[in-house]
């Protein structure tokens, strides 16, 4: 099952990319993270990292579900993509590209999750059930913050780097 999601940012490309490829960051930059820790670094930009992001389930409470996986991760710097293959959990072999392009009036964001599992059905459940809110929630916040910068607004600080507000306080 190939599925996309696509958001419009009015902010350069470049800037959308160097923000997105920090994923070591990104618990910092996503207030939908609780993790994205190193695992192990093989060399050439390529990581191994544990995240875990929560689905939401009732919004207005506040709660959600904890989703975790384990992905190896690189990014194509010349073509302003990252990659991931997801190498544990549920989602293991799931392949994820992200492609940063120009467009009017700054850049276009499209997360393509390409996912085989054995099991019938279970593409179909995880990318209704999981990858579409989470990745959908991460893409609006990446782009929140790419036109904040961009407009030349601060972002708030948190352990001496940008990052939103974080509400897991």
């Amino acid at each position: 099952m190939l599925s996309s999601l696509s958001i419009e940012v009015g902010a350069p490309p470049e800037l959308v990319f160097r923000l997105a490829r920090d994923v070591e960051r990104w618990v910092l930059l996503l207030p939908h993270y609780s993790r994205s820790r190193l695992v192990r670094d093989e060399g050439e930009g390529r990581l191994v990292v544990d995240f875990i992001a929560r689905r939401p389930l009732v919004g207005v409470l506040g709660l959600g579900l904890p989703v975790a996986w384990r992905a190896r991760t690189w990014s194509e710097p010349d073509a302003l993509r990252l990659r991931f293959v997801h190498v544990a959990g549920v989602t293991r072999g799931m392949d994820v590209t992200w492609r940063i392009e120009p467009a009017a009036p700054g850049s276009r964001v499209t997360i393509d999750h390409l996912f085989r599992p054995r099991a019938p059905g279970l593409a179909a459940f995880v990318d209704g059930f999981f990858t579409r809110p989470i990745a959908g929630r991460t893409l609006a916040t990446f782009k929140s913050l790419a036109e904040t910068l961009a407009a030349g607004a601060p972002l708030a600080v948190e352990s001496g780097e940008p990052s939103t507000t974080n509400p897991r306080s």
